[in-house]
């Protein structure tokens, strides 16, 4: 997911925020962590390295409030196709799906930026609070998704269980896409995740 970043000039504060987050981001997917650096970010977006630490404070904390951005970026895709859709559950739960496999979450960039965000998880715990908090919002997405058809169809469903599986289908289709686009395409990944859903469902 390509972010926009403006060249820089005299702008408010959130701006300039903004502009340290887009370079960063771009930093991460074309270098990855051990090439992100206040030098670099700083070069990329055309300020001073003081403006990182005035911003931000440290380097680990832009790349944490870069990850946490990223996060909202795809969260606001998926919720803008699930808008569009509807009311009806299952439409929804289309628009769920196909957005994921659509620009701009579709993105190879997008699979190097979160691959070196995944590499901090482990070892950073305020990464893998960021982590945590971004995975727990899109599950519940679905999950609303989910508990909305249980209810049209009268039937109970482990929702917080189903919709684990999904995401983790939907997910694996999603990397696997990114780092090969020749084993399938996004409208076989989609129908792929579809059918999938359609058995839990029963």
């Amino acid at each position: 997911m390509a972010l926009s970043r403006p060249k820089f000039t005299r702008e408010d504060p959130e701006t300039r925020r903004a502009d340290l987050i887009a370079a960063t981001a771009q930093c991460l997917a074309e270098l990855g962590v051990a090439g992100t650096s206040v030098r670099e970010v700083a070069a990329r977006a055309g300020v001073s390295a003081g403006l990182i630490r005035h911003h931000f404070g440290s380097m680990d904390q832009l790349i944490l409030d870069t990850y946490r951005f990223v996060g909202e970026r795809v969260s606001a895709a998926i919720d803008g196709a699930i808008a569009a859709a509807g009311d009806d559950p299952y439409a929804r739960l289309d628009a769920f799906l196909e957005a994921n496999f659509r620009p701009p979450i579709l993105d190879a960039d997008l699979l190097s930026t979160w691959l070196a965000f995944w590499s901090l998880v482990r070892r950073d715990p305020r990464v893998r609070q960021v982590h945590a908090e971004i995975y727990a919002g899109n599950r519940a997405q679905l999950e609303t998704i989910l508990a909305a058809i249980a209810e049209a169809r009268g039937r109970p469903l482990d929702t917080r269980l189903t919709g684990i599986a999904i995401t983790a289908l939907v997910d694996g289709l999603w990397l696997e896409h990114c780092l090969d686009s020749t084993t399938f395409s996004p409208a076989e990944a989609v129908e792929i995740a579809r059918s999938f859903a359609r058995v839990v469902l029963g």
